[in-house]
């Protein structure tokens, strides 16, 4: 009997060395969704639950021949971009996604902390806008990454619907505004536009502070969009799998903070 031959996967992003987010969540992700995970790693840091005490940003001529490996031998159907530190590794890995056109690509602006720190600079910011985002099948961006990405605050509902219409003029294909940020009340209303569709989906808002949450759900739905899935759908399935990740997660670290638990999500109740 022939093996089968699995579309891939591949995150382009930073390794986490506690486990829980970065690269390690996104090669889980893939693998509960039996997407085979490729990876080209763009940071590394020293991290655990209790937060990041080092970032490494390994030299460009490596990160190019990361990517060109995984473009060389593999069918690669969707690509999930995460923690990118500069602008010169955002043109790189944007020169990368034009020359090798990916079917899809998920672009999670990884740009504030936990703490609500900016993680980038504001030349890595302006290329974010405006080499990677306008090759993004798919932009999910938090509250603050989509106020920093616009220059304007993000309060009510109302900001948030007209938020998403300001994402998708930046060039993006659809846009995914995470709700997790907004204050509205007893749930998490993530906000789907694409220009055409409209979406909203509603989950309870659950009492844990998690880990890991952002880069599961872009490389979900870079999974689920290699499984053939629409966008919306995708984009659904992957809000699903997250919230029974939530549901089922744990406390590995010696913090407070939960880490999805994936291979738990893979299985619907």
């Amino acid at each position: 009997m022939t093996p089968s031959s699995p579309v891939s996967a591949l995150t382009i992003a930073g390794s986490d060395s506690g486990g829980g987010a970065g690269i390690q969540a996104d090669l889980k992700a893939f693998a509960a969704h039996r997407v085979h995970g490729l990876s080209a790693i763009a940071a590394l840091t020293a991290q655990n639950t209790r937060g990041v005490t080092a970032v490494h940003v390994p030299p460009l001529e490596f990160l190019q021949a990361q990517i060109d490996a995984c473009f060389a031998d593999f069918d690669i159907h969707a690509v999930k971009l995460g923690m990118l530190a500069n602008a010169e590794v955002i043109g790189l890995v944007a020169d990368a996604l034009e020359k090798h056109r990916p079917p899809h690509v998920v672009l999670d602006p990884v740009m504030v902390a936990t703490s609500g720190a900016k993680l980038l600079e504001d030349a890595a910011l302006k290329a974010m806008r405006t080499r990677l985002v306008p090759l993004a099948t798919l932009l999910t961006p938090n509250t603050p990454e989509a106020e920093l990405l616009l220059g304007r605050r993000i309060v009510t509902a109302e900001d948030a619907e007209d938020a998403a219409d300001a994402l998708l003029e930046l060039g993006a294909g659809a846009v995914l505004l995470k709700g997790g940020h907004l204050d509205e009340g007893s749930r998490v209303i993530d906000r789907y536009f694409d220009g055409v569709t409209r979406d909203e989906f509603i989950h309870a808002r659950l009492p844990v502070d998690a880990h890991g949450t952002g880069c599961t759900l872009a490389s979900a739905i870079a999974a689920q969009l290699c499984q053939g899935l629409s966008l919306p759908n995708a984009c659904e399935a992957a809000i699903d799998y997250v919230a029974r990740g939530l549901q089922s997660g744990y406390y590995p670290g010696r913090s407070e903070v939960l880490v999805i638990d994936h291979f738990g999500a893979a299985r619907p109740a």
